[in-house]
Protein backbone atom coordinates (compact mmCIF):
# COMPACT_ATOMS: atom_id res chain seq x y z
CA UNK A 1 0.00 0.00 0.00
CA UNK A 2 1.07 3.55 -0.93
CA UNK A 3 1.91 5.50 2.31
CA UNK A 4 -0.08 7.77 2.72
CA UNK A 5 0.55 12.25 2.98
CA UNK A 6 -1.61 14.11 5.75
CA UNK A 7 -2.12 17.67 4.19
CA UNK A 8 -2.42 20.45 6.79
CA UNK A 9 -6.19 21.98 6.78
CA UNK A 10 -7.83 25.33 6.04
CA UNK A 11 -5.69 28.19 7.90
CA UNK A 12 -8.63 30.86 8.16
CA UNK A 13 -10.36 29.88 11.05
CA UNK A 14 -7.32 27.74 12.65
CA UNK A 15 -6.14 31.52 13.05
CA UNK A 16 -9.00 32.76 14.32
CA UNK A 17 -8.63 30.13 16.88
CA UNK A 18 -5.02 31.66 17.91
CA UNK A 19 -6.59 34.72 18.06
CA UNK A 20 -6.07 36.77 14.58
CA UNK A 21 -9.32 38.79 13.46
CA UNK A 22 -10.30 38.21 10.27
CA UNK A 23 -12.49 40.14 8.26
CA UNK A 24 -13.79 40.50 4.10
CA UNK A 25 -12.18 41.66 2.17
CA UNK A 26 -8.73 40.97 3.20
CA UNK A 27 -9.44 37.68 5.36
CA UNK A 28 -6.17 35.36 5.81
CA UNK A 29 -4.10 38.31 4.48
CA UNK A 30 -4.92 40.33 7.27
CA UNK A 31 -3.29 37.88 10.17
CA UNK A 32 0.04 38.59 7.95
CA UNK A 33 -0.69 42.66 8.78
CA UNK A 34 -1.39 42.06 12.01
CA UNK A 35 -1.39 38.72 14.01
CA UNK A 36 1.99 37.14 12.22
CA UNK A 37 2.14 35.29 15.42
CA UNK A 38 -1.04 33.38 14.74
CA UNK A 39 -0.30 32.10 11.33
CA UNK A 40 3.04 30.51 12.81
CA UNK A 41 0.91 28.71 15.67
CA UNK A 42 -1.68 27.72 13.19
CA UNK A 43 1.31 26.25 10.87
CA UNK A 44 2.40 24.57 14.28
CA UNK A 45 -0.93 23.25 14.97
CA UNK A 46 -1.23 21.00 11.83
CA UNK A 47 2.01 19.75 12.52
CA UNK A 48 1.29 19.10 15.67
CA UNK A 49 -2.08 17.15 14.48
CA UNK A 50 0.21 15.05 12.12
CA UNK A 51 0.18 17.02 8.73
CA UNK A 52 3.50 16.52 7.00
CA UNK A 53 3.57 19.92 5.08
CA UNK A 54 2.30 23.79 5.77
CA UNK A 55 0.62 25.48 2.79
CA UNK A 56 1.74 29.08 2.90
CA UNK A 57 -0.53 31.98 3.88
CA UNK A 58 -0.69 33.38 0.35
CA UNK A 59 -3.95 32.69 -0.60
CA UNK A 60 -5.53 35.92 0.00
CA UNK A 61 -2.22 38.06 -1.11
CA UNK A 62 -3.76 39.06 -3.77
CA UNK A 63 -5.46 42.35 -5.15
CA UNK A 64 -9.19 40.32 -5.00
CA UNK A 65 -8.77 40.45 -1.68
CA UNK A 66 -6.16 43.22 -0.38
CA UNK A 67 -6.75 45.62 -2.98
CA UNK A 68 -4.32 46.94 -6.05
CA UNK A 69 -2.73 49.51 -4.53
CA UNK A 70 -1.99 47.51 -1.18
CA UNK A 71 -0.78 44.31 -3.27
CA UNK A 72 1.66 46.40 -5.37
CA UNK A 73 3.16 48.20 -2.01
CA UNK A 74 3.07 45.41 -0.07
CA UNK A 75 2.28 42.14 -2.04
CA UNK A 76 5.59 40.98 -2.38
CA UNK A 77 6.55 41.56 1.28
CA UNK A 78 3.46 39.81 2.79
CA UNK A 79 4.37 36.69 0.26
CA UNK A 80 7.97 36.49 1.65
CA UNK A 81 6.44 36.93 5.34
CA UNK A 82 3.92 34.17 5.08
CA UNK A 83 7.18 31.74 3.21
CA UNK A 84 8.79 32.63 6.09
CA UNK A 85 6.52 32.13 8.91
CA UNK A 86 5.98 28.73 7.15
CA UNK A 87 9.35 27.55 7.01
CA UNK A 88 10.02 28.75 10.67
CA UNK A 89 6.97 26.64 11.63
CA UNK A 90 8.24 23.34 9.76
CA UNK A 91 11.80 24.13 11.29
CA UNK A 92 10.74 22.91 14.42
CA UNK A 93 9.59 18.94 13.06
CA UNK A 94 11.42 17.06 11.19
CA UNK A 95 10.76 16.23 7.69
CA UNK A 96 8.30 18.72 7.57
CA UNK A 97 7.77 20.84 4.38
CA UNK A 98 6.19 24.24 3.30
CA UNK A 99 3.93 24.35 0.05
CA UNK A 100 3.98 27.76 -1.44
CA UNK A 101 0.57 28.54 -2.59
CA UNK A 102 -0.55 29.89 -5.58
CA UNK A 103 -4.33 30.88 -5.47
CA UNK A 104 -6.69 31.76 -8.05
CA UNK A 105 -5.15 34.86 -9.28
CA UNK A 106 -8.39 36.86 -9.75
CA UNK A 107 -10.91 35.18 -7.14
CA UNK A 108 -11.83 31.74 -6.03
CA UNK A 109 -14.83 30.06 -7.84
CA UNK A 110 -14.72 32.47 -10.90
CA UNK A 111 -13.58 31.36 -13.52
CA UNK A 112 -14.96 33.51 -16.25
CA UNK A 113 -13.10 36.62 -14.51
CA UNK A 114 -10.05 35.39 -14.88
CA UNK A 115 -7.61 37.44 -16.94
CA UNK A 116 -4.45 35.55 -18.20
CA UNK A 117 -2.75 39.01 -18.43
CA UNK A 118 -3.12 39.94 -14.90
CA UNK A 119 -2.77 37.09 -13.05
CA UNK A 120 0.27 36.30 -15.01
CA UNK A 121 1.74 39.34 -13.32
CA UNK A 122 0.19 38.49 -9.53
CA UNK A 123 1.64 35.36 -9.90
CA UNK A 124 5.20 36.14 -10.89
CA UNK A 125 5.36 38.62 -7.36
CA UNK A 126 4.22 35.54 -5.77
CA UNK A 127 6.61 32.97 -7.33
CA UNK A 128 9.46 35.58 -6.62
CA UNK A 129 8.89 36.19 -2.87
CA UNK A 130 8.29 32.58 -2.01
CA UNK A 131 10.89 30.81 -4.22
CA UNK A 132 12.95 30.73 -1.07
CA UNK A 133 11.19 29.28 1.73
CA UNK A 134 9.23 26.52 -0.44
CA UNK A 135 9.68 22.94 -0.82
CA UNK A 136 7.49 22.27 -3.04
CA UNK A 137 4.69 24.65 -5.20
CA UNK A 138 0.99 24.10 -4.53
CA UNK A 139 -1.68 25.89 -7.27
CA UNK A 140 -5.03 25.44 -5.32
CA UNK A 141 -8.79 25.62 -5.96
CA UNK A 142 -7.66 26.25 -10.02
CA UNK A 143 -11.51 26.36 -11.29
CA UNK A 144 -10.81 26.22 -15.55
CA UNK A 145 -8.15 24.60 -17.37
CA UNK A 146 -6.53 28.71 -18.77
CA UNK A 147 -6.51 29.49 -14.98
CA UNK A 148 -3.98 26.38 -13.97
CA UNK A 149 -2.51 27.11 -17.55
CA UNK A 150 -1.20 30.43 -16.20
CA UNK A 151 -0.94 29.49 -12.93
CA UNK A 152 1.22 26.54 -14.02
CA UNK A 153 3.70 28.61 -16.82
CA UNK A 154 4.67 31.05 -13.78
CA UNK A 155 6.78 28.17 -12.09
CA UNK A 156 8.23 27.09 -15.41
CA UNK A 157 11.63 26.45 -15.34
CA UNK A 158 11.56 25.92 -11.35
CA UNK A 159 13.14 23.23 -10.09
CA UNK A 160 10.58 23.35 -7.42
CA UNK A 161 7.86 20.69 -7.68
CA UNK A 162 4.59 21.65 -8.70
CA UNK A 163 1.68 19.91 -7.42
CA UNK A 164 -1.63 21.29 -9.34
CA UNK A 165 -5.46 21.25 -7.14
CA UNK A 166 -8.44 21.77 -9.04
CA UNK A 167 -12.11 23.28 -7.16
CA UNK A 168 -14.90 21.44 -8.34
CA UNK A 169 -18.77 21.95 -9.20
CA UNK A 170 -20.29 20.81 -6.33
CA UNK A 171 -23.88 22.52 -6.43
CA UNK A 172 -26.44 20.47 -5.66
CA UNK A 173 -27.29 19.61 -9.37
CA UNK A 174 -23.95 18.70 -9.90
CA UNK A 175 -23.22 16.26 -7.03
CA UNK A 176 -24.63 13.21 -8.65
CA UNK A 177 -23.14 14.04 -12.67
CA UNK A 178 -19.79 13.63 -14.00
CA UNK A 179 -16.85 15.59 -11.92
CA UNK A 180 -15.83 19.03 -13.69
CA UNK A 181 -14.38 21.83 -12.86
CA UNK A 182 -16.44 24.96 -11.65
CA UNK A 183 -15.65 26.41 -15.85
CA UNK A 184 -17.64 23.07 -16.81
CA UNK A 185 -14.36 21.11 -18.40
CA UNK A 186 -13.68 17.80 -17.34
CA UNK A 187 -11.27 16.62 -14.94
CA UNK A 188 -9.61 14.10 -17.38
CA UNK A 189 -8.55 17.48 -19.30
CA UNK A 190 -7.71 18.92 -15.98
CA UNK A 191 -5.25 16.15 -15.23
CA UNK A 192 -3.76 15.92 -18.91
CA UNK A 193 -2.50 19.74 -18.63
CA UNK A 194 -1.42 18.98 -15.35
CA UNK A 195 0.82 16.41 -16.86
CA UNK A 196 2.10 18.79 -19.38
CA UNK A 197 3.03 21.43 -17.20
CA UNK A 198 5.03 19.41 -15.26
CA UNK A 199 2.68 18.33 -12.36
CA UNK A 200 4.15 15.85 -9.94
CA UNK A 201 1.04 14.89 -8.50
CA UNK A 202 -2.83 16.25 -8.94
CA UNK A 203 -5.43 17.09 -6.31
CA UNK A 204 -9.29 18.44 -5.89
CA UNK A 205 -9.60 21.20 -3.44
CA UNK A 206 -12.15 23.75 -1.77
CA UNK A 207 -15.31 21.80 -2.82
CA UNK A 208 -17.97 19.40 -1.12
CA UNK A 209 -17.09 16.24 0.03
CA UNK A 210 -19.78 14.66 -1.89
CA UNK A 211 -17.99 15.11 -5.36
CA UNK A 212 -14.31 14.09 -4.70
CA UNK A 213 -14.66 10.33 -4.95
CA UNK A 214 -14.87 10.20 -8.79
CA UNK A 215 -12.73 12.83 -9.57
CA UNK A 216 -9.73 10.68 -7.89
CA UNK A 217 -11.03 7.63 -9.63
CA UNK A 218 -11.18 9.58 -13.20
CA UNK A 219 -7.42 11.15 -12.44
CA UNK A 220 -5.83 7.88 -10.48
CA UNK A 221 -5.33 6.01 -14.12
CA UNK A 222 -3.44 8.86 -15.34
CA UNK A 223 0.12 8.50 -13.94
CA UNK A 224 0.25 10.93 -11.21
CA UNK A 225 -0.52 10.37 -7.50
CA UNK A 226 -4.08 12.05 -6.32
CA UNK A 227 -4.67 13.55 -3.45
CA UNK A 228 -7.86 15.96 -1.89
CA UNK A 229 -8.50 18.49 0.66
CA UNK A 230 -12.19 18.80 0.80
CA UNK A 231 -13.78 22.42 2.36
CA UNK A 232 -16.81 22.23 4.90
CA UNK A 233 -18.73 24.69 2.91
CA UNK A 234 -22.54 24.44 1.69
CA UNK A 235 -22.64 24.57 -2.03
CA UNK A 236 -20.36 27.74 -3.52
CA UNK A 237 -21.66 28.95 -7.04
CA UNK A 238 -20.64 32.30 -8.50
CA UNK A 239 -23.39 34.08 -6.99
CA UNK A 240 -21.25 35.77 -4.46
CA UNK A 241 -17.71 36.95 -4.39
CA UNK A 242 -15.80 35.31 -2.25
CA UNK A 243 -14.40 38.08 -0.69
CA UNK A 244 -17.61 39.69 0.77
CA UNK A 245 -19.00 37.15 2.86
CA UNK A 246 -18.50 34.50 5.39
CA UNK A 247 -18.98 31.18 4.00
CA UNK A 248 -21.39 29.14 6.13
CA UNK A 249 -19.92 25.96 7.51
CA UNK A 250 -21.38 22.72 7.44
CA UNK A 251 -22.20 21.67 10.55
CA UNK A 252 -22.24 17.77 10.15
CA UNK A 253 -18.85 17.38 8.94
CA UNK A 254 -17.42 16.64 12.53
CA UNK A 255 -13.38 14.92 12.77
CA UNK A 256 -15.50 11.47 12.87
CA UNK A 257 -17.70 12.03 9.50
CA UNK A 258 -14.88 13.88 7.64
CA UNK A 259 -12.77 10.47 8.24
CA UNK A 260 -15.76 8.56 6.64
CA UNK A 261 -15.26 10.45 3.47
CA UNK A 262 -11.61 10.12 3.28
CA UNK A 263 -11.48 6.65 3.82
CA UNK A 264 -13.84 6.49 0.26
CA UNK A 265 -10.87 8.92 -1.04
CA UNK A 266 -8.47 6.48 -0.16
CA UNK A 267 -10.44 3.44 -1.10
CA UNK A 268 -10.76 4.96 -4.46
CA UNK A 269 -7.23 5.92 -5.11
CA UNK A 270 -6.22 8.86 -3.08
CA UNK A 271 -2.41 9.20 -1.43
CA UNK A 272 -2.72 12.26 -0.12
CA UNK A 273 -5.60 13.80 2.71
CA UNK A 274 -6.04 17.32 3.96
CA UNK A 275 -8.49 19.67 4.46
CA UNK A 276 -9.60 22.73 2.97
CA UNK A 277 -11.62 25.76 4.64
CA UNK A 278 -13.53 24.97 7.76
CA UNK A 279 -11.31 21.68 8.00
CA UNK A 280 -9.23 21.88 11.54
CA UNK A 281 -6.52 20.43 13.21
CA UNK A 282 -8.26 18.65 14.65
CA UNK A 283 -10.02 16.71 11.81
CA UNK A 284 -6.39 16.43 10.70
CA UNK A 285 -5.55 14.21 13.86
CA UNK A 286 -8.60 12.08 13.98
CA UNK A 287 -7.25 11.20 10.30
CA UNK A 288 -3.81 10.66 11.83
CA UNK A 289 -5.13 8.23 14.20
CA UNK A 290 -7.02 6.54 11.84
CA UNK A 291 -4.42 5.62 9.22
CA UNK A 292 -1.84 5.48 11.08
Amino acid sequence: MTALTLLDGGLGRELMRFGAELRQPEWSAGALLETPEAVVRAHEAFFQAGASIATTNTYAVVPYHIGQARFDAHGAELADLAGSLARRAASRFPGARVAGSLPPACGSYLPRNFDPEAGAEILAVLVQSLSPHVDLWLAETMSSLQEAQVTGEAVAGSKTPLWMSFSLRDEPRDLGLHPALRSGETVEDAVDLARQLGAEAVLFNCSMPEVMEQAVRVARGRDLPVGVYANAFTARGEDGAANEVLATIRDDLSPAAYLTWAERWVAAGATMIGGCCGIGADHIAFLRAHFA
